[in-house]
């Protein structure tokens, strides 16, 4: 008897839908039952398509940050430093508080802390973080460049201090802080911008 033919599946949807899983449950407090559940795959298929769990994480872990730098871009291409950090943090606010995806961050949420076994997919989740940090950076150097901050502003620590702010957004969300709790938070950050 001839085998059938496989049956057809969505690679970029697939990879979705892991994406979520880890995003709302973790790296290490994912496990495969509730991957192939999710991604409508076997084991053999899901190992087949996308390498091992750590694999499999860092592949969605690289979609979301790809499309979240892409949305950092757009917020931080603003003609004056005040209006790309509000872009940035009211967007990330409204973004951690969407009912059409899981809550947080995907990079803070899935894997800030992790047993020795998962160190590699911690520490790929901290560079996807430092990322963010460099974007910032960037954008705050352009604004002492442009004397939209007064100068001997510290362009890295002003970065990471508003990173930690929508880490922290992330964090409050995922803890069920609603829409208007986050972008209270980002108002009150907008107040100590130099």
């Amino acid at each position: 008897m001839a085998a059938g033919r496989p049956r057809q599946f969505d690679y970029d949807d697939a990879l979705d839908q892991a994406m979520k899983v880890f995003w709302s449950k973790g790296y290490e407090g994912t496990s495969m039952p509730d991957l192939t559940e999710a991604m409508g795959m076997n084991r053999p298929s899901i190992y087949s398509s996308f390498g091992n769990k750590e694999e499999l994480f860092r592949k969605a872990l690289e979609r979301y940050s790809k499309n979240a730098v892409a949305f950092f871009c757009e917020k931080l291409d603003k003609p004056t430093v005040r209006e790309a950090l509000g872009a940035f943090l009211y967007g990330a606010a409204s973004t951690f508080a969407c009912p059409k995806s899981p809550r947080g961050c995907m990079a803070v949420q899935g894997a800030l802390v992790c047993s020795d076994e998962a160190e590699a997919s911690r520490l790929e989740a901290l560079g996807r973080r430092e990322d963010v940090v460099k974007l910032l950076q960037g954008r705050f150097e352009r604004g002492l460049y442009d004397g939209d901050l007064p100068k001997g502003t510290d362009a890295e620590g002003l970065a990471r201090f508003y990173t930690a702010i929508m880490q922290g957004m992330s964090v409050q969300s995922a803890g069920g802080a609603t829409d208007a709790q986050l972008h209270m938070i980002a108002a009150n950050a907008m107040k100590v911008l130099p």
